[in-house]
Formats: C-alpha cells, sequence, structure tokens
C-alpha cells in the first residue's frame, strides 16, 4: 500500500481527477489543500484509493485547564 501527502496525489493525478478519484469535489481538495491539512491518500488493491487526515489528540487547540 502506497501513502503520499494528498498535495502530491493531486499533482501527480491533477486536481479534478484527484477529487474524482477521492468522492469529493475540485474546491474542497483545493481547499483541504491550501489550508495545509495533514491528509494522506492510500492506494489498494485494484486501483482503489482512501484518504485519511492525521490531526493531533486532542484534537482542541486550546489546553485544558486544572482547577
Amino acid at each position: 500500500m502506497k501513502r503520499i501527502p494528498l498535495h502530491e496525489f493531486a499533482l501527480e493525478k491533477g486536481y479534478t481527477q484527484a477529487a474524482v478519484l477521492l468522492g469529493l469535489s475540485q474546491g474542497a481538495l483545493s481547499k483541504a489543500i491550501r489550508l495545509g491539512r495533514r491528509i494522506f491518500v492510500s492506494c489498494h488493491k485494484g486501483g482503489v484509493f482512501s484518504a485519511e487526515e492525521v490531526r493531533p489528540f486532542p484534537s482542541q487547540n486550546h489546553p485544558k485547564r486544572v482547577a
């Protein structure tokens, strides 16, 4: 299974084709890349593609207050 960053996948396949392969609009693909989201695309057997986003855990940007 090959795993590459979304922006590289889009450059390799072309933005429109990459969006079709992932089941999203070209605008959504472009926005995710523009915002710098950490999304990786995997190629599975039979030419099926999937994408997953790597996010910090917990996903909240602010620290929790301790009483």
